[in-house]
């Protein structure tokens, strides 16, 4: 067998494995965006120096750089930083053509504008729901949140309808996890009851909010499917239960769900 004539240079150097320490300014700015993330009052720039023990020139020109790009907002009267839904923007389900949020605007404003009432979009993470985009009402009283709000997924129909969709043995992994809380007397806190639930929601294509998680506001839900009919996010009305009471709910599960497949024809185009 013949010796192989190429050699390996003297000076060749095995590949570089990036540490923690090598790359100190991108761990500090994850370091600020999860500190941040799990605060929701916000905090100073001074909270963040402290809190993690970086110097504050260098959360200075993190935060004002996050600051510049969108990715943070600060509230001029108290100084505190926040996380903006900038982020969610970076992981929405898109088609080859469009993102989810391009694929809804549309859908979602003629639902808001034959409902009257707030059309919400929202997407699951993890054990939680994320608003992911808004259109609100049009009457002078409205339900409105922010942008990037979390919401459980056993106590309002968004959350119930993403529960519903989740793969079987990811479904159960959470009925064992979620604390079914009672928020108000009509939430649902017994297991085999929501097993029920998200049954009934995969079988009529829609779910529903009976003042579940907030007195006095009731909500209908339409899935938005991707592609191979995976469950991409939650379309949903969110209303005062005077103005959306129980006897309107098939009506405007009709145009929340005809809302959706506008939406799932979009994004599957």
């Amino acid at each position: 067998m013949k010796q192989s004539n190429l050699k390996t240079p003297a000076d060749a150097k095995p590949p570089v494995e990036l540490g923690a320490s090598d790359v100190p300014a991108v761990d500090r700015t994850l370091d600020i965006l999860e500190h941040l993330s799990a605060r929701t009052e916000g905090c100073t720039l001074s909270e963040i120096s402290a809190d993690l023990k970086f110097p504050k020139n260098a959360v200075f020109r993190i935060t004002a750089a996050l600051l510049n790009r969108g990715y943070l907002a600060r509230d001029e009267s108290t100084k505190r930083f926040n996380i903006t839904g900038r982020f969610l923007q970076l992981s929405q389900p898109r088609s080859s053509r469009v993102s989810l949020a391009e694929a809804a605007l549309g859908p979602m404003r003629e639902l808001r504008d034959e409902t009257r009432e707030t059309v919400q979009l929202g997407v699951r993470n993890g054990l939680e729901g994320v608003i992911l985009q808004q259109m609100e009402s049009l009457h002078p009283l409205r339900i409105s949140v922010d942008l990037g709000l979390r919401f459980k997924l056993y106590n309002n129909a968004p959350g119930k309808l993403l529960l519903a969709h989740m793969p079987a043995d990811e479904r159960e992994k959470a009925f064992r996890v979620i604390d079914f809380a009672p928020c108000t007397p009509r939430t649902i806190t017994d297991r085999d009851k929501m097993r029920q639930e998200c049954e009934r929601i995969r079988e009529q294509g829609y779910s529903l909010d009976h003042a579940e998680a907030d007195e006095g506001i009731h909500c209908v839900a339409g899935p938005v499917f991707g592609l191979f009919g995976k469950l991409e996010a939650a379309l949903w009305i969110s209303a005062p239960s005077r103005r959306l009471p129980k006897d309107q709910f098939s009506s405007a599960a009709q145009a929340v769900m005809r809302a959706a497949q506008s939406v799932t024809d979009r994004l599957n185009q």
